[in-house]
């Protein structure tokens, strides 16, 4: 603050009248609305690319998607908005009392002549975005009940038709694939083409799946009796389709029991919590998603076993019952004759019990080995092909054979012998 003498003032008061302006100077005053445009344009040039820190305070939402906040610290406060189209990109869900760093530009709100900043990306102090949004939304789905395990589907025994969505390209598809080609050679699938990283993912994967629930609805007879929703391993940001709320939703919704199998088997999504069981890895979904053919035939045949050897053995203890009972007769005719009749409709009863469950096995043994007739190498031949095997009935899938080779080729109605003599065009290059 300046002070002055009293001997000074009458000086100071004839500097200041002989610096006023010409009589039309009022003319020349600004406006409020042209002094806060003044100083909004001093401020957005001074201030276009700063960061801030504060807690988020006041936070509202109204319907017309903006945000309007206040982020502040224990001494000020600095008034916030940010638009719907920035807002939509932020992964996490603002709330008062949060730690933020925000970042835009400082404005003025000319209406009320308020300076503010307008933001336009914001993340947490602590703790990464996607991380937080992760919580966040697992948190708000778990208490919804969409990881309840009562609403989880059983996945078939055995599938006669199952798709898989993901990115047709891409390393998983074909492990997956694989799989299931030695597992169980005759399984249908359905391989759904679908982006699974960047922005476009979330909305093709949820695509993916209804297009299967889609296909269901005009082939009922048909259906795709489970699925495979997944994509190999990556970064948190390569993985984040599969925490979208929207590809959670579609998860939970869909009516196809769903395998997730996304990344490596550290790895977990909001997907992998929400599907109807969740597969470490692609390769994995495959070996879960069905048996293997051989294990079936295994087991058929140890039933079948074990069921010959439980009948033999219960008749052989009614007969030894029998004897012991014979044993302690105190009117021989008489019992004899009581047991015998006995005997009669126990052995009438046990015949009836064995002839029924031999004929359900035997169902099931047909039913079984028609599923492997229907398997069999033997069965593609007679439709027209030809399986080529060499001399150690190593089966020929490829040209690379050399002249001179001895091959036996078996057909529906016989074997041919043969003897390479020439390999030409595009074989020799080993291609079909």
């Amino acid at each position: 603050m300046m002070t002055q003498t009293p001997e000074e003032a009458p000086q100071l008061m004839l500097d200041v009248e002989t610096k006023l302006p010409a009589p039309d100077w009022r003319a020349q005053v600004p406006s409020v609305s042209q002094l806060t445009r003044r100083i909004r344009g001093h401020l957005e040039n001074s201030f276009f690319d700063v960061w801030v820190k504060g807690e988020i305070s006041n936070f509202r939402k109204p319907v017309s998607g903006h945000a309007y906040f206040v982020v502040k610290d224990a001494a000020a406060q600095l008034r916030t908005v940010m638009f719907r189209p920035c807002l939509s990109k932020v992964k996490f869900q603002p709330k008062d009392g949060m730690e933020v760093l925000v970042h835009g530009k400082v404005t003025v709100y000319e209406a009320r002549g308020e300076y503010q900043m307008v933001c336009d990306s914001m993340e947490p102090v602590g703790v990464g975005a996607l991380q937080l949004a992760f919580e966040q939304l697992k948190q708000k789905l778990q208490a919804e009940g969409l990881f309840d395990p009562k609403f989880k589907q059983k996945l078939p025994q055995m599938p006669r038709r199952i798709a898989m969505v993901t990115s047709s390209t891409g390393a998983a598809v074909r492990d997956v694939l694989k799989v299931l080609s030695r597992r169980c050679p005759n399984l249908q699938i359905l391989v759904i083409p679908a982006s699974v990283q960047g922005e476009k993912a979330a909305p093709e994967i949820v695509a993916g799946i209804r297009n299967a629930e889609k296909w269901n609805e005009k082939n009922p007879h048909d259906p795709i009796e489970a699925m495979i929703v997944g994509r190999g391993g990556g970064s948190l940001e390569d993985m984040w389709p599969f925490n979208e709320e929207i590809v959670a939703r579609a998860i939970f919704a869909c009516t196809i029991p769903i395998i997730s199998a996304v990344g490596h088997e550290i790895d977990f999504t909001i997907a992998d919590f929400v599907a109807d069981l969740r597969a470490p890895t692609p390769s994995a979904a495959a070996e879960i998603i069905v048996p293997n053919l051989q294990d079936l035939i295994f087991q058929l045949q140890s039933h079948t076993k074990r069921l010959k050897m439980i009948t033999m053995k219960r008749l052989e203890q009614t007969r030894l019952h029998l004897g012991h009972l014979s044993q302690r007769l105190i009117d021989p005719r008489q019992r004899i004759r009581e047991f015998r009749e006995k005997l009669i409709q126990w052995d009438r009863k046990l015949r009836t019990a064995i002839h029924t469950r031999l004929l359900l096995q035997r169902k099931r043994l047909e039913a079984g080995v028609g599923l492997l007739h229907s398997l069999s190498p033997l069965q593609v031949i007679a439709r027209g092909y030809s399986m080529t095997q060499l001399a150690d009935g190593t089966i020929v899938r490829s040209a690379q054979i050399s002249k001179g080779t001895r091959l036996h080729t078996r057909f529906s109605d016989g074997v041919v012998e043969s003897v390479v003599e020439r390999i030409t065009g595009s074989m020799k290059n080993g291609s079909l």
